[in-house]
């Protein structure tokens, strides 16, 4: 949805594109008016092309295999290796895994319908794939409008960057994941007037195949096992970035 920001003060939430991201981006979605996919920012090791989901032998990984990679390259410019048949392996892994899961069908339908189109680039994939767990629960993305910053025209780097990219947007709130508590400088946010809030993660708990339940798995284990109730356990609350890093502390 591409709602008119004319007259409103939204939250944001600015967070690079994730290849079937965990639940906790679900409520990051949930939770903001304008939801940037930052694209164009250097390419490093975690969740961008991997994800984990639950075996009968524990936690295995989904890895889109990567093309040419070069130091600094950005998220938008990393290509994927499609010499080898990474996408029948991920459906063969997820069909295995979730053999006896009630909605089944509809995961593995679901990650078909984004594999099944031959991505330009790691962003490419990594946001269709938001966007079909997103279209899979519509009411998450209901009221959030969805941006790239590639195409914002917004320049520069680190905070000052968030902040602009903020400014653009006439946002009130920023809303951020857990790792940012690392860098970000809240009160330069504050000086140009925009709250900061962290997610406060829901992980809501369900029933899990395969064990001891854990939240830290792609949301295609929630589609699996709960199909569209799953939206249910999409929760989390947005906390100021005060009260999160003093309960992080104590």
């Amino acid at each position: 949805m591409n709602r008119d920001l004319t007259d409103c003060q939204p939250c944001v939430v600015v967070s690079q594109p994730m290849y079937f991201p965990w639940v906790g981006m679900l409520e990051q979605i949930k939770h903001a008016d304008v939801f940037v996919h930052y694209d164009d920012v250097q390419f490093a090791r975690g969740f961008f092309n991997r994800v984990q989901i639950k075996t009968r032998t524990g936690i295995s990984w989904l890895t889109v295999p990567l093309a040419g990679q070069r130091r600094g390259q950005l998220i938008n410019e990393v290509q994927i290796d499609y010499r080898t048949d990474w996408r029948r392996s991920h459906l063969s892994q997820l069909s295995q895994a979730y053999e006896d899961s009630p909605f089944k069908a509809d995961m593995l339908a679901l990650i078909d319908s984004v594999l099944s189109a031959r991505h330009q680039s790691l962003a490419c994939l990594a946001r269709a794939s938001m966007d079909a767990l997103v279209a899979y629960f519509p009411v998450i993305g209901a009221e959030t409008t969805f941006m790239t910053a590639s195409k914002m025209n917004v320049p520069g780097t680190s905070t000052q960057r968030l902040i602009d990219l903020c400014l653009a947007l006439k946002a009130a709130t920023y809303l951020t994941g857990h790792g940012a508590r690392n860098y970000l400088d809240h009160e330069a946010f504050e000086a140009h007037g925009i709250d900061v809030s962290y997610m406060n993660y829901g992980c809501a708990a369900y029933a899990q195949l395969h064990g001891t339940f854990t939240p830290y798995v792609s949301a295609l284990d929630l589609i699996a096992n709960l199909g569209p109730d799953g939206v249910a356990k999409i929760r989390g609350q947005a906390v100021p970035w005060r009260s999160f890093l003093a309960r992080s502390t104590e």
